[in-house]
């Protein structure tokens, strides 16, 4: 074989490992967005796991609000269909703005829920809703924190797949764009947390 074949079969073979290397590159990031979304449907499903305990609690006191009360039961119904479609399609951008706006909705619900409570003396001092408040709040904690590192890796993932020469392997295979999962801003879900019955 003479040099120029060698140098044709190098160019060839680096090619090859080059383009192996940015198709591995892009599978990696789906997988480690795709694993950070995970990460979120687990403090969601703990997040709503609590919710009907606090509505329980809450009826016994609240027996004149169940329209409140039936109002976090219908968000929390949403939200969970929401978050079960997402998790079905992680990234995928009408899946990601509907789990956003579920999740608004659920906050400015329970928000709702927790302001109302505070006109009931008797609720504020239960153990049990403390309780309740206190786990709840630790859960929005830890979806705020899983919905940024997933927030990072659909950034990695995005700035991979839209970079040369990765963006040619991510229109060939069929890499598509994932959707951040932004935080709602309504004001009635920003107090949803801050509210304290001590």
């Amino acid at each position: 074989m003479s040099i120029a074949g060698w140098i044709f079969l190098a160019i060839v073979v680096a090619v090859a490992i080059t383009a192996i290397g940015i198709y591995n590159g892009l599978v990696a990031g789906r997988n480690r967005y795709r694993n950070a979304f995970a990460q979120i449907d687990v403090q969601l499903k703990r997040r709503y796991d609590l919710i009907p305990n606090l509505v329980e609690t809450a009826k016994g006191y609240m027996a004149h609000e169940r329209q409140t009360l039936e109002a976090v039961i219908a968000a929390r119904q949403t939200a969970v269909r929401a978050a079960e479609r997402a998790a079905a399609q992680p990234g995928q951008p009408e899946a990601m703005r509907g789990l956003a706006t579920a999740e608004a909705g659920l906050g400015g619900a329970l928000g709702r829920l927790l302001v109302v409570a505070e006109a009931y003396p008797e609720l504020k001092a239960n153990q049990n809703l403390l309780a309740l408040q206190e786990e709840l709040a630790s859960a929005e904690n830890r979806v705020a924190f899983a919905r940024q590192a997933y927030n990072d890796s659909v950034m990695e993932y995005n700035t991979r797949r839209e970079s040369f020469p990765a963006n040619v392997f991510a229109s060939a295979f069929r890499f598509d764009a994932a959707e951040l999962l932004q935080a709602s801003e309504s004001a009635d879900e920003r107090k949803a947390p801050r509210v304290s019955f001590s």
